[in-house]
């Protein structure tokens, strides 16, 4: 079998693979032989993936778009087809594109020391082909000097199983977001959305468009906040005057400060920004509608992701009666109904378990270092982009608090410094070790710093964060001042 050898392989073709090949491009050693390798048949990853209706960013689009690519439209809050053309685009404007290999899903790979090389397994599914057509599949192997996954932090196959007593009994379509079914008819249906967070709350407002009724239904309650896509008067004419280039920068400049402004304010004064939270929500609230219990979340602001919602529609789904909010927990799911604990009956003709993302890291690759498994969450993060004891990989994660774009651009200014370095003292292997010191005694933090249940069930399945180079991202304005100011070798075991 021959393999085939490249000096980089990114693995994942989604905003942390697109935006790492740029990098790699513009600003990395020259002469670079690289490869992103795919395992579905189109890029964007999340945005490719999901096709639920509604499906939109839960951030702002300036921040969440390239720097090398500034967004240019004036919204915030872009849809999911929207957001995957720009990607497209991107991809495409700068030939990313054409170094692509699709439908091959990286499966293993393992590190030879003596070789000082990534030796990759992957499945090949010829285009067209489906997932269960073995006969249509073959194995391919690449070798390469350093491994970058692009792969997110959930799975893809599998969203994260929640025990619904009598689900299984239920005769309608019980319908997971991320497997959405394109002929799904949910047009004068009852509709019952299982959940509270950034899915639910997007698809509650679109689905009562066409549907009958639709009810979340949620255990408990999420932060909820709307974004105005409508420009302030000064902004319109900022966009009037200036190129649009120059005004998109401001723009991702202006929702930078703003996202970090808005985050430590909510951590540090959470009574105030309770405050200010339930002022908003009950002023965008139908008349006698409730607060409690369906918008008093159990913890504070930004302890775990908050929802937004573009010029309120969620609000004006409930005002419009054609959506409403039950807080309570099933007791029961039977062929046609839904039992609910305080007595109460919902009687739906399709349920959306609207439940979270099942963790997964690297995704799900098989890792090893000399044919011995590499235990990914026994070890603890470097930088926020590599790995204890794994030789020349690394890893792209964003942040829980902001755009995820913004830890990939963080993550790739290290990188391409880097691998200059390394290229500059014919260094050929890097490797975060850490002291006998640190790894028994660091204190111990999760990757992701929030109170989800998703988060809390997965986080087991994830690298470890520590302390000072060890630390996981968390200030998006510190990491890139550290990513481009810092020796990116220091820290390193080299040879």
């Amino acid at each position: 079998m021959a393999t085939e050898k490249l000096d980089v392989i990114i693995v994942g073709a989604g905003i942390s693979g697109i935006n790492t090949a740029y990098y790699l491009q513009a600003r990395g050693p020259v002469n670079t032989t690289y490869a992103i390798l795919e395992g579905r048949g189109r890029l964007g990853g999340t945005w490719d993936l999901f096709q639920y209706p509604g499906i939109r960013s839960d951030s702002d689009v300036f921040t969440f778009g390239f720097s090398w690519n500034p967004w240019k439209g004036t919204k915030p809050i872009r849809q999911g087809p929207n957001i995957w053309a720009y990607l497209n685009e991107s991809a495409a404007k700068e030939g990313i594109d054409k170094k692509i290999r699709y439908h091959q899903k990286v499966v293993a790979a393992d590190w030879n020391s003596q070789a000082e090389r990534w030796t990759l397994r992957v499945r090949k599914i010829h285009e067209g082909a489906k997932e269960h057509e073995h006969e249509e599949e073959e194995e391919v192997l690449y070798e390469t000097k350093f491994l970058v996954l692009g792969t997110g932090y959930y799975n893809y196959e599998q969203p994260l199983e929640t025990i619904i007593p009598g689900i299984q009994d239920f005769k309608g379509p019980v319908i997971r977001p991320q497997h959405w079914p394109q002929d799904l008819d949910y047009v004068n249906k009852n509709v019952v959305v299982i959940g509270s967070g950034a899915t639910a709350i997007t698809l509650v407002p679109s689905m009562a468009e066409d549907a009958r009724k639709v009810t979340m239904l949620q255990r408990s309650p999420s932060y909820l906040i709307s974004m105005a896509s409508s420009q302030s008067i000064l902004m319109r004419c900022l966009w009037a005057l200036l190129p649009t280039a120059v005004m998109s920068r401001i723009q991702r400049l202006r929702f930078m400060a703003f996202s970090n402004v808005t985050y430590f304010f909510c951590q540090w004064f959470p009574r105030a920004a309770k405050r200010f939270i339930k002022a908003r929500t009950m002023a965008q609230l139908p008349a006698n509608y409730p607060f409690e219990p369906h918008f008093k979340p159990r913890y504070n602001p930004w302890d775990q992701r908050m929802c937004l919602c573009p010029d309120g529609d969620f609000f004006a789904a409930l005002r419009s009666t054609k959506a409403d909010i039950v807080t309570d927990t099933i007791e029961q799911v039977t062929d046609n109904a839904i039992r609910l604990h305080s007595g109460k009956t919902l009687r739906p003709d399709i349920i959306v378990a609207a439940t979270g993302l099942k963790l997964l890291f690297a995704g799900g690759m098989a890792l090893t270092i000399d044919g011995q498994p590499l235990d990914a969450p026994s070890k603890f993060t470097f930088k926020g982009a590599m790995l204890q004891d794994a030789p020349n990989l690394a890893f792209v994660m964003g942040y829980a608090n902001a755009s995820w774009t913004l830890g990939a651009e963080a993550t790739a200014i290290f990188l391409t410094r880097l691998w200059h370095g390394m290229r500059k003292k014919g260094i050929r292997v890097v490797t975060p070790r850490g002291t006998h010191l640190e790894r028994t005694t660091m204190e111990t933090q999760p990757l992701l710093p929030l109170s989800s249940s998703y988060v809390h069930k997965g986080a087991k399945d994830m690298p470890k964060g520590g302390t000072g180079v060890w630390a996981p991202r968390r200030n998006f304005v510190k990491d890139l001042f550290l990513a481009r100011t810092t020796d990116p070798l220091q820290g390193l075991e080299v040879r």
